[in-house]
């Protein structure tokens, strides 16, 4: 009889750790506590519309598609890639916008365009970020970080040298460039990973080569046929998925987990893999006694951002948006701090706007348009109606001012999310929408370890352990605990 192993939670992470370790004979039950598979990329449909809950960047093409290699699958058996071009557009002010192109050609004459030489600068940037990437993707993030002897190479210690893990990237990116309108391009990925640019590290740079010389992708029908396609793979291994399970406590007898309780039964089990909200793991589903970490732990962690969100059907057409559209039309560093140093709602953020019914007419009647605003906050902040409202008439004074027309009389649909929706929706610690920030002092080993200390047979997978937050690394790391499953109960 083969090994039992639950695997808590149907997001990227568990799924992707389910899959792998049903596919290597293990008997292998997803519990979910939602009504669907997916965690934060689920979805919803309302009035005609069809909205992704939660990401809707498709970055690092080449993760996904080792993904689904691993299995014998191509991403094109499941859904269809489509490149964006352009990328993105970024609104500085109702009278000025700049469309990034695709392509790395058109991104250098842009580049020339705001600073004359920038151009070849740019490419010499983004050499350096392509070895970063590679190095970082196809070695640092596949390791499961729990000794300090998996990073005593010295390859590995030549490649820590030239990753710039100790020079701030805004030091590292003013090496390049100087024309402000450069920087806030090249310095907008980093917003989401927990730290103002001049906190995190160069090596993040890696981002960029991501964006920007591989590409923004977007899956036909939205980001949630990702997760359709991992959830046909599974079922496919043999994964049994169990919704609407909320697990109450996890049973552990002499160090080992032995049953899962949810509201709906009891599971027997051999294995434990959490997908779930560390945290929420430690505090309420087991004993204080079977904590890995204790609460002054987790107050001093530094969190990426959380959301507010605001999902709008509009019953006409915008002109003016693009695919993905960032409103970079107030000043960054004060939304910065208000978000990192010193938390708040932020007194003139910034904000993104997605209209992916300018790609995919799937997902919008004819004649509309889907909008998915994202105003990134301090996580941790208490959100009612009034701020959730106050929020919405400012970025919507700002979005009809750059495009010219009336919107608000026009939506058709509206619904808002925040920090309150992400604890009841997924158990979110102090209301996170990404984990972890990825700070130095919250890289590899100084992560929350994937295996509990113990419990000999509980492990953990998402966002707030390795290799950290955002949906390659999920994939990633649901792979790397089924590896470190399969090593202990092969």
């Amino acid at each position: 009889m083969s090994q039992r192993v639950l695997v808590l939670g149907a997001g990227f992470a568990g799924l992707s750790a389910a899959t792998s370790l049903a596919d290597q004979g293990y008997d292998v039950t997803i519990l979910e506590k939602n009504s669907m598979p997916g965690g934060r990329a689920r979805l919803f449909q309302a009035e005609g519309y069809t909205f992704d809950m939660g990401p809707s960047w498709y970055w690092m093409p080449d993760v996904f598609d080792t993904y689904f290699a691993r299995f014998g699958k191509r991403t094109a058996d499941y859904y269809k890639l489509v490149r964006l071009d352009p990328s993105y557009k970024v609104v500085f002010g109702p009278d000025e916008a700049v469309d990034l192109p695709a392509g790395l050609p058109n991104l250098e004459a842009l580049f020339e365009q705001f600073e004359p030489g920038s151009g070849p600068r740019l490419r010499e940037f983004l050499s350096q970020a392509s070895y970063k990437y590679k190095v970082g993707m196809q070695n640092f993030v596949w390791k499961p970080s729990r000794s300090v002897t998996e990073f005593l190479s010295l390859k590995l210690l030549y490649d820590v040298t030239r990753l710039d893990v100790f020079q701030s990237f805004a030091v590292h990116a003013r090496k390049f460039f100087s024309h402000p309108r450069l920087l806030e391009i090249v310095e907008f990925p980093v917003l989401f990973l927990g730290a103002t640019p001049e906190n995190t590290p160069a090596m993040y740079s890696l981002m960029n080569y991501a964006e920007m010389a591989l590409g923004t992708w977007y899956p036909m029908g939205g980001m949630h046929e990702i997760v359709k396609a991992m959830v046909s793979l599974a079922e496919e291994k043999g994964v049994k998925i169990l919704l609407n399970q909320t697990v109450r406590k996890i049973d552990i007898v002499n160090g080992l987990a032995k049953r899962v309780v949810t509201d709906q039964g009891i599971f027997e089990t051999d294995v434990v893999v959490a997908g779930t909200d560390y945290n929420h793991v430690e505090t309420t589903l087991v004993d204080p006694a079977y904590r890995n970490y204790d609460d002054a732990y987790w107050q001093k962690r530094v969190m990426a951002p959380s959301s507010l969100l605001f999902y709008l059907g509009v019953s006409k057409r915008l002109p003016k948006l693009e695919h993905h559209n960032l409103f970079f039309d107030e000043d960054f560093k004060q939304h910065a701090h208000e978000i990192y140093e010193n938390p708040q709602w932020p007194s003139k953020p910034l904000f993104y706007a997605s209209a992916p019914s300018k790609t995919d007419p799937s997902v919008a009647p004819a004649g509309c348009e889907n909008l998915f605003l994202l105003i990134p906050v301090a996580p941790d902040l208490t959100d009612d109606e009034a701020t959730r409202a106050h929020y919405f008439e400012m970025i919507m004074d700002r979005l009809e001012a750059y495009v010219g027309e009336d919107i608000r009389n026009y939506i058709v649909y509206k619904r808002s999310y925040a920090h309150s929706d992400f604890k009841s929706d997924y158990n979110a610690f102090r209301g996170n929408a990404y984990g972890l920030a990825n700070t130095l002092k919250q890289t590899a080993l100084l992560k929350p370890s994937l295996k509990n200390k113990r419990v000999n047979n509980l492990f953990y997978t998402g966002q707030l352990t390795v290799p950290g937050p955002g949906v390659p690394p999920s994939l990633i790391s649901g792979l790397v605990v089924a590896n470190e499953v399969a090593k202990e109960f092969s």
